[in-house]
């Protein structure tokens, strides 16, 4: 039986008032502002009203590698916490906010899909409540401090060849990626070569992400670095005097969105960092108020877990403090094949026919990233179990094989059919992560803050993506030299590489070993409170397709959104 599109089926939903389902996670109406008639802002101060409460089994999902095309994360996310509820333990789901850029360009929506979605879809994917427009204005707002400090005189004497600090914009736009500002008459600016983010990379995102009340946001947006005098010393937001104006355009976003899934499940969509080169996780807030909410709290980490998982774990763990019980590892029958090196699957372009025949070979032959992505939820003492996120088009046989495999590295695994079926499809699921979530949480962190930042870069490298060694090229020697004497050291790290191997080469696929890391440069987002490394080619500011999915939006005669997906 075919399955109607994701905005069908969003859109003939049948959503409980919003004031009931923040009733049954126990806030009270002065704890939540109106947005809309299904969509809530909820104060921060539901944190420590909810205190008291008994704390939620926390649950990460991530996956394996994955293809470019996604494993089905979110949905899996979602799908789980409708399971959860669905089997008599309540659960609340986290995810981030959507992207515009991603949404109108050739990866679609982040709501979810099929029966197994966060409503209202359009809402979500498009504005939501503002919160990406309030980070594009906060962090534009100090990319025009810094020119204009160097406008008056530069007092604080910013090499003007050494500013780190870009503009961002919620679109994908390549024209952006590299320009000249300041052209024209002198009154019209210094004249500089610059460029524009994504939104969702914007140093910003990823501090309002980790910080835990608006005290905290005030003080780390006023420690965000926007570049060096030279004489390598860093120019702070706060040195420049716009961390206060910053946090006042952020006082309504650092508050969580309250949505409901299709069935009625509270989902809290908050925040939006990168996947590459900042955590790829929901916000901090959002899981303080969610772990006394319910039972469970379901949350995803973007993309696999060599990178979104290793994140949750090290980094944005490490600032709320907070203890995961579970980990999923999302797997497809199509990324494992991938992952055989027998398919090669390419955005935008019909998948190869032959990857839907019945291989149950080729599977196994992908596994090894299976079996990796295992072992890096186990590294850091959490219980994993794996879903196989099903597609129409698979067989019996091949979940075989990925049971199997899951058996043999002592996981737990179930088929969940949550896409098709909703909660019920994700029954079995459920039952096993409420398994695993109730053994003894063995949580550590892979590394301390006193480790040095090479020391914290190879152990990420060695033992979470199976890497021989790591070379710095003598930009990067340089850079971690600097951050070590500007007194970043303790920070974590945060590798910024592809996500389409364990490895720093996209074409490289199932776990590689024998390979060395190669770190090209190295960058801090002290305000996030992070130091990221770069290995690879990163886009941060992605361009749009030939046939990019907004030309395929838009309004019919009832005043309906049609076309996105």
């Amino acid at each position: 039986m075919a399955i109607p599109s994701n905005l069908d089926i969003a859109q003939s939903a049948s959503l409980k008032p919003i004031e009931d389902v923040a009733g049954a996670m126990g806030l009270g109406s002065h704890l939540l502002e109106p947005h809309g008639r299904n969509v809530m802002k909820i104060s921060l101060d539901a944190i420590e009203e909810l205190a008291d409460r008994p704390r939620a089994r926390y649950v990460v999902v991530s996956a394996i590698t994955p293809t470019p095309l996604g494993e089905g994360k979110t949905t899996t996310t979602v799908g789980l916490g409708q399971g959860l509820t669905r089997i008599g333990r309540p659960a609340v789901v986290a995810i981030r906010q959507a992207s515009m850029g991603p949404a109108l360009g050739i990866k679609g929506g982040a709501a979810g899909g099929g029966y197994s979605q966060v409503v209202p879809m359009e809402r979500l994917n498009l504005h939501l409540t503002g919160d990406m427009h309030a980070v594009t204005a906060a962090h534009n707002q100090l990319a025009a401090m810094v020119d204009s400090h160097l406008f008056h005189g530069n007092e604080l004497g910013l090499d003007s060849d050494d500013i780190t600090w870009r503009r961002v914009l919620d679109v994908n736009d390549r024209a952006l990626r590299n320009i000249v500002i300041g052209l024209g008459a002198r009154a019209d600016g210094v004249t500089r070569q610059t460029g524009f983010d994504i939104t969702a990379a914007s140093e910003v995102m990823a501090t309002l992400a980790l910080t835990t009340g608006l005290d905290d946001l005030r003080a780390r947006l006023g420690r965000i670095v926007v570049g060096y005098t030279r004489e390598g010393e860093p120019v702070t937001a706060e040195a420049l005097k716009a961390a206060g104006v910053m946090t006042v355009l952020l006082k309504e976003a650092i508050k969580p969105n309250l949505l409901q899934t299709l069935e009625n499940t509270p989902a809290l969509v908050h925040c939006g960092p990168f996947g590459n080169i900042a955590t790829g996780n929901s916000s901090v807030v959002a899981d303080l108020i969610a772990l006394h909410a319910g039972e469970f709290v379901v949350t995803e980490a973007g993309f696999g877990a060599d990178m979104g998982a290793e994140r949750f774990f090290n980094i944005k763990c490490r600032t709320s403090g907070q203890a995961p019980d579970a980990g999923v590892v999302v797997a497809t029958v199509r990324a494992l094949k991938a992952h055989s090196g027998t398919y090669r699957i390419v955005p935008g372009r019909p998948l190869p026919p032959e990857l839907f025949d019945e291989n149950p070979d080729d599977v196994a032959t992908g596994a090894a990233n299976l079996r990796k992505q295992i072992d890096n939820m186990r590294l850091h003492g959490v219980s994993p179990v794996v879903a196989i996120n099903a597609f129409p088009t698979d067989h019996r046989s091949e979940y075989r094989v990925i049971e199997e495999i899951a058996a043999e590295m002592g996981a737990r695994c179930a088929v969940s059919t949550h896409f098709a079926e909703g909660g019920a499809g994700a029954a079995e699921l459920a039952e096993a992560v409420a398994e695993a979530a109730a053994e003894p949480s063995q949580f550590r962190l892979l590394y301390p803050d006193e480790a040095t930042l090479p020391e914290k870069i190879e152990t990420i490298a060695t033992k979470v993506y199976g890497a021989a060694g790591v070379s710095y090229s003598p930009q990067a020697t340089a850079a971690l030299q600097t951050y070590h004497k500007a007194g970043f050291g303790h920070l974590p790290i945060c590798m910024a590489k592809t996500h389409l191997s364990l490895s720093s080469d996209p074409s490289l696929k199932g776990a590689p070993t024998g390979w060395t890391l190669p770190v090209r440069e190295v960058r801090a987002s002290v305000g996030a409170g992070f130091i990221y490394p770069i290995c690879g080619d990163m886009r941060t500011m992605p361009g749009l397709g030939s046939d990019p999915a907004a030309a395929h939006i838009d309004i019919d005669e009832h005043g309906q959104t049609v076309g996105l997906f």
